[in-house]
């Protein structure tokens, strides 16, 4: 099963977290294959924007300090023809595990929030108090919101007007809260309380209020908030909790922090499987499904659920209409990593 709570998790994965469906944490293990390609042999790589996608590799590509990486990332900041640049000094390689691609999509959720609490905005957003860090497993989900142990410690970075919002927010790590005034929040993981997460879907299902294949995040949202007393049960049913951090440095016109620390773009850059894909790194994708995908992205960001070589999370961007977006990603395709040339032929057998 998928642990729901240490690190920002895919749409797809959020939802299977919270309606109870198992996941698979590892694929399995089988040889893991190169195989250098051609830019002939993307689909449709003539028609994307290159220039768009060297900017989003130049807001990271400094962070690689391999000596190769270096030297491509000097060259990418003296503003050359993009396509040129990627078919010049990178080769495409296909790295397969024996597993099938899937590709799935994230977003940033946006809730409604103030600074100060008011009658409408109630629920805390809580920084991590120190004790939590120390003592494992801490308070549970009802001791925190129950007993007053935060109140008066200044601890609260934002207050919200939905706390099952919050509760989504906290299964998805992230987000930003939009003020009143217009200006936003931007918060980030700090940490949990150390309980594992418990699937608020599979109870309704226990409790017989819904069958299995009725589960699903907006279902349980509604279902809590028609029956606010059993609702606020029903949340307490998870004793896990999670704590954020204030990450305004990042203005609120851009992405989200990914895995490298720096904004990431919307359609642009995608979370991978480290042990596979360089950080940084850019992929070439090809996701089939209703509405297929063929574009450069970047590798900029990491995920839980992220695990194979053909497994990549799209970020598709922030608020609503982007968690709809990202709740149809979960297609088949292939992914092919740019690598540096020299490093896309070390690869390949000696033989070849």
């Amino acid at each position: 099963m998928v642990t729901c709570f240490y690190r920002r998790l895919s749409h797809a994965v959020a939802i299977a977290c919270a309606a109870g469906f198992a996941l698979a944490a590892e694929p399995a293990t089988a040889e893991v294959t190169y195989k250098v390609l051609s830019f002939d042999d993307l689909e449709g790589w003539e028609e994307d924007d290159h220039s768009a996608a060297l900017t989003v590799f130049q807001n990271t590509c400094r962070d690689m300090d391999d000596p190769d990486w270096t030297a491509l990332c000097a060259y990418a900041t003296a503003q050359p023809d993009a396509r040129i640049f990627f078919e010049l000094l990178f080769r495409p390689v296909l790295i397969e595990d024996g597993n099938k691609a899937l590709f799935t999509g994230y977003f940033e959720p946006e809730l409604s929030g103030s600074r100060q609490k008011t009658s409408r905005y109630r629920y805390p957003v809580y920084a991590m108090p120190p004790e939590a860090r120390r003592i494992r497993p801490w308070l549970t989900r009802r001791d925190i919101l129950s007993t007053g142990v935060l109140n008066g410690r200044g601890l609260e970075i934002a207050w919200v007007d939905d706390p099952v919002e919050l509760f989504f927010l906290q299964i998805q790590g992230s987000g930003r809260i939009r003020l009143p005034n217009g200006n936003f929040i931007r918060v980030g993981y700090s940490g949990a309380n150390g309980h594992l997460y418990r699937s608020l879907g599979a109870e309704l299902v226990r409790r017989k209020i819904y069958k299995p294949h009725q589960v699903s995040a907006q279902v349980i949202k509604n279902w809590v908030r028609r029956n606010p007393i059993d609702g606020r049960e029903l949340l307490f049913h998870s004793p896990s909790y999670v704590f954020f951090r204030n990450v305004d440095q990042v203005p609120a016109h851009k992405g989200p922090l990914g895995a490298m620390n720096r904004s990431i773009t919307q359609m642009r850059s995608v979370a991978v499987d480290p042990k596979f894909v360089k950080l940084g790194s850019p992929v070439w994708l090809e996701k089939d499904g209703k509405n297929p995908i063929r574009r450069l992205m970047m590798a900029q960001d990491t995920g839980s659920a992220i695990k194979g070589a053909q497994r990549a999370d799209v970020f598709v961007g922030t608020g609503d209409e982007a968690g709809r977006k990202a709740g149809r990603f979960r297609d088949p395709g292939r992914m092919m990593v740019l690598m540096p040339i020299q490093r896309a032929y070390a690869l390949l057998p000696e033989d070849t």
